[in-house]
């Protein structure tokens, strides 16, 4: 399948962006790694300046989660009291999701920003020298020119991981790396650079620029994607069951389709990316129990029930207070009364008076016969 001109110029655009994301990243990832002088433990330090960055996002994402479980709850009671009237019971849901103000979309944002995250970590990973070490594009360009140049090498490096290709064999490939008039592409500073840079990235015997899906099984890299399936897995049952999420349907298919699906990108793409997955996992479920005892379900039901309060006195406000009659505690008739009404109430005595008397006389009369 080939892609037309215009759909080839969304991808560049695509691209493009997710560089310029990859270049913001790889200053940070630069820095820690000039602190470190370990990549790995560079992404480390660098998942944790995201999750602070995020943090927001991840506010956000933990209070719809807690929103969703509460809704859940309401909504299996409907469910249960008009079991055997699906349309008054979807009516009645409709009506529970605008009263607690839930919606089927809530929550995508903040899952969509750790996406961003994870393309401007990978394009910084698949480009270490223009968008970590920030080297001239133009001499990486020449620099890949001249290694496509080579017999025997050239057409045995991949062209999308030119600059990692670069990066791991420097030290053989530096004499190579020369201009038409033999002059190096690289300055000394360059050159110095990326021989530190190159002797970073072993991480616990483990190689964060090599693929998994071309190292051997002795390379153990394949423990990477293992990793990233296992961390996503444990991480997403857990922080369902601690919010009262009950999993049924699709969301257990869900549970287990997503981390499978990155576990195969960590499969396809340099340690470096399934590494820095890892590491997200782990600190972002550490993050969502400290997150949990401050937004758990049962917190956010007594904050919005607080809300529903004050809402409710703000409302009542609004309106004049009107002042009740008195009312007389023994008689229970009210003291201000029109003169049609006390007629009346006059004329009820006087009857009620009258037919009590005549009941005496009859009980007196009766009396003295016996």
């Amino acid at each position: 399948m080939t892609l037309d001109k215009g759909e080839g110029n969304d991808l560049s655009l695509m691209e493009a962006l997710f560089n310029v994301i990859g270049g913001i990243f790889g200053y940070v990832l630069w820095s820690a790694f000039f602190l470190t002088k370990n990549y790995g433990v560079a992404i480390i330090l660098f998942t944790i300046v995201i999750k602070v960055l995020l943090f927001p996002f991840s506010v956000s994402q933990q209070k719809s989660m807690a929103s969703n479980a509460r809704f859940q709850q309401k909504q299996r009671e409907i469910m249960e009291k008009y079991k055997n009237d699906r349309v008054k019971a979807n009516e009645e849901v409709q009506k529970l999701m605008a009263k607690e103000n839930v919606s089927p979309t809530a929550g995508c944002m903040p899952m969509l920003a750790p996406m961003f995250v994870l393309f401007g970590v990978y394009y910084s990973v698949l480009n270490p020298l223009t968008n970590t070490l920030h080297i001239a594009a133009d001499k990486v360009s020449a620099a890949m020119n001249s290694i496509s140049t080579l017999p025997g090498i050239g057409t045995s490096i991949n062209g999308r991981y030119g600059e990692i290709s670069i990066v791991k064999y420097f030290g053989s490939l530096e004499k190579y790396l020369v201009d038409g008039n033999g002059n190096a592409l690289f300055n000394s500073n360059d050159a110095s650079s990326i021989k530190d840079f190159s002797q970073g990235f072993n991480f616990c015997g483990l190689d964060l620029l090599a693929t998994p899906s071309q190292s051997s099984w002795e390379s153990m890299m394949w423990m990477i994607p293992v990793l990233c399936f296992l961390t996503s897995v444990v991480s997403m049952i857990i922080m369902q069951l601690i919010n009262g999420t009950k999993m049924q349907g699709c969301m257990i298919l869900m549970i287990f389709m997503m981390p499978l699906f990155t576990a195969w990108i960590a499969y396809s793409v340099p340690g470096a990316v399934g590494f820095y997955w890892i590491a997200s996992n782990v600190f972002g479920f550490v993050q969502s129990l400290i997150m949990n005892k401050f937004y758990s379900p049962s917190i956010m039901e007594a904050k919005a029930e607080a809300q529903r309060i004050v809402l409710r006195k703000e409302q009542e406000s609004k309106y004049e207070f009107i002042e009740a009659p008195e009312f007389d505690a023994n008689m229970q008739v009210s003291v201000k009364e029109t003169a049609g009404e006390k007629k009346s109430r006059n004329s009820a005595k006087k009857n009620k008076s009258k037919k009590s008397s005549k009941n005496n006389d009859k009980s007196s009369y009766l009396g003295r016969k016996r």
